[in-house]
């Protein structure tokens, strides 16, 4: 599974990429199915939509709910280049979608944003926001984190 971890990583590091080139944070999510196939991709749009909820994640979980049953999303997996905060956490949660594989690790992202030039950091890990649930959902990360952390370079003014 690592292999088609790492591969679906690198492909929601290219999402996050294209956010960022569409003048959004640097964020991408992919929703894959129990077979391979890539269903669903979303970019974080919270500068061009002006919604602060517009998460890659958020927007990936508001069209994959849309489209696809509680069922049929318990066998998914999300792919997001960087470790979901706790609103997005919570939103995987609702879903009903069982695993989750990031790149980047929140913890390092603060780093790079710099904990100083922001008040929006709220340390609650996706795997703690998922532990509270009573349903299990398996949590992989950060995995290529090295990769990961290069879409972020020179964006926040580092």
């Amino acid at each position: 599974m690592k292999k088609l971890d790492e591969k679906y990583i690198r492909l929601s590091l290219e999402v996050a990429s294209r956010a960022r080139q569409h003048g959004n944070h640097p964020f991408g999510a992919i929703l894959v199915g129990p077979d391979g196939e890539i269903y669903l991709e979303a970019e974080n749009t919270v500068v061009t939509s002006s919604d602060i909820t517009a998460h890659a994640e958020t927007n990936l979980v508001r069209l994959a709910s849309q489209q696809h049953s509680p069922e049929e999303l318990a066998g998914c997996t999300l792919y997001t280049s960087t470790e979901p905060c706790a609103m997005c956490a919570g939103a995987i949660f609702w879903s009903n979608i069982r695993r989750v594989v990031y790149g980047l690790s929140a913890d390092r992202l603060y780093e790079l944003v710099g904990e100083g030039t922001t008040d929006a950091v709220l340390h609650l890990g996706c795997r703690e926001v998922m532990s509270r649930g009573l349903r299990e959902i398996e949590v992989v990360g950060p995995l290529l984190e090295d990769e990961a952390e290069k879409v972020h370079s020179g964006f926040w003014g580092d």
